[in-house]
């Protein structure tokens, strides 16, 4: 068994509230799927999760406090993320377009758009996102 050095982390957001909101969440059970841009992964460089991976959840201080394994990794249209995937991520959201509102939100933020190196960067229907689900198999804090 890898130990949870040998473990990429698994980061939600940025450090700060919306991360820690998010690793409550997940610890609680709550969260169980999350959405990423796909070309954020390519503008970093990194490969898509597979399922089985395992990664640690660090919280905002970078310290690792679960162990996440995927059961689930998808690319698919941002029109296409279904309503059972947005509750899914245990924010509270009611509905697809609550949903995408929240994200967009985020997507659309100076840190993202420096990420991507594109100040103006937007999403549409036809952005290409990766849809994760994922279940806690170790708490670490």
């Amino acid at each position: 068994m890898a130990s949870i050095d040998d473990l990429p982390p698994y980061q939600f957001a940025f450090p700060g509230p919306l991360r820690d909101q998010l690793v409550a969440a997940v610890l609680s059970g709550a969260k169980t799927s999350t959405t990423g841009l796909l070309p954020v992964y390519e503008a970093d460089g990194e490969p898509l999760p597979e399922v089985g991976q395992r990664a640690a959840m660090v919280d905002s201080q970078e310290r690792p406090v679960a162990v996440l394994e995927m059961t689930e990794v998808r690319v698919v249209r941002l029109a296409d993320v279904d309503l059972q995937h947005a509750l899914d991520e245990g924010e509270g959201f009611a509905s697809v377009a609550e949903w995408r509102a929240g994200h967009e939100e985020f997507w659309h933020s100076a840190p993202l758009r420096e990420i991507l190196g594109d100040p103006h960067y937007t999403v549409d229907d036809d952005t290409l996102v990766v849809a994760e689900r994922f279940r806690v198999v170790e708490r670490l804090a």
